[in-house]
């Protein structure tokens, strides 16, 4: 394939994929902050109900943004290009694009409830082994070992965005949700009350100055 076609597709995905990208990270936030304040209130049963909802409506923004990039996978590149190789690009892998975001929008909330529960570690080490030594060797396989080209790519972003979401799942699934509740109730009473001033407080006396009549009884002095 053409090198300046191919970069060229390319960023007309990663912008997709951007844009996408929007809608679970603004939900992951919310859950985390809503996970985080049901633990602090001893609310364990309401912090699972809240990871189960999050997780459902995450799921529900894979499959439209999976049936959106299917539906405009012939139209989407003409708001970029007019190239006819970067438009048959695009719409090559804007299916495959779909189908990782079935997979990000459920491991991208998944990392929000992680947050909440104050194990941001665990989120981060998913992503860690799922893209690099999942999504990485199956990129470079396919995409210059076995020649699958341009696509190859991206199934090797699709095999990480899998290995992600169904670690985030297993991970969650396997939350003792009371644990991290009286997690939460050491963690506040570690902090609260304990914690120093960031900037030391200084205590000054009052002191009353010399006016101007004293200055001037001073000088004629």
């Amino acid at each position: 394939a053409n090198p300046r076609a191919t970069v060229a597709s390319m960023g007309i995905l990663i912008q997709t994929t951007s844009l996408v990208y929007v809608f679970p990270s603004s939900l992951s936030l919310g859950v985390s902050t809503r996970i985080s304040n049901e633990l602090g209130a001893k609310r364990p049963a309401k912090a699972r109900v809240s990871m189960i909802i999050s997780l459902f409506c995450a799921t529900a923004l894979g499959l439209i943004a999976m049936v959106f990039t299917m539906l405009v996978r012939h139209r989407w590149g003409r708001l970029f290009s007019t190239d006819a190789e970067i438009l048959e690009l695009t719409s090559i892998a804007l299916p495959i694009v779909g189908l990782c975001e079935l997979g990000n929008c459920p491991q991208t909330t998944g990392c929000g409830v992680l947050r909440g529960c104050a194990r941001p570690t665990l989120g981060a080490n998913i992503n860690l082994g799922s893209f690099y030594f999942v999504g990485m060797p199956v990129a470079i396989l396919l995409g210059f070992v076995f020649k699958v080209g341009f696509p190859g790519l991206w199934i090797g972003l699709l095999a990480a965005q899998a290995t992600c979401a169904s670690l985030m799942l297993c991970a969650l699934l396997r939350t003792d949700w009371a644990v991290q509740a009286e997690r939460a109730e050491e963690l506040t009473s570690q902090t609260s009350g304990k914690t120093p001033p960031l900037l030391p407080i200084v205590r000054t006396e009052s002191r009353s100055e010399p006016g101007t009549e004293d200055m001037m009884r001073t000088m004629l002095v």
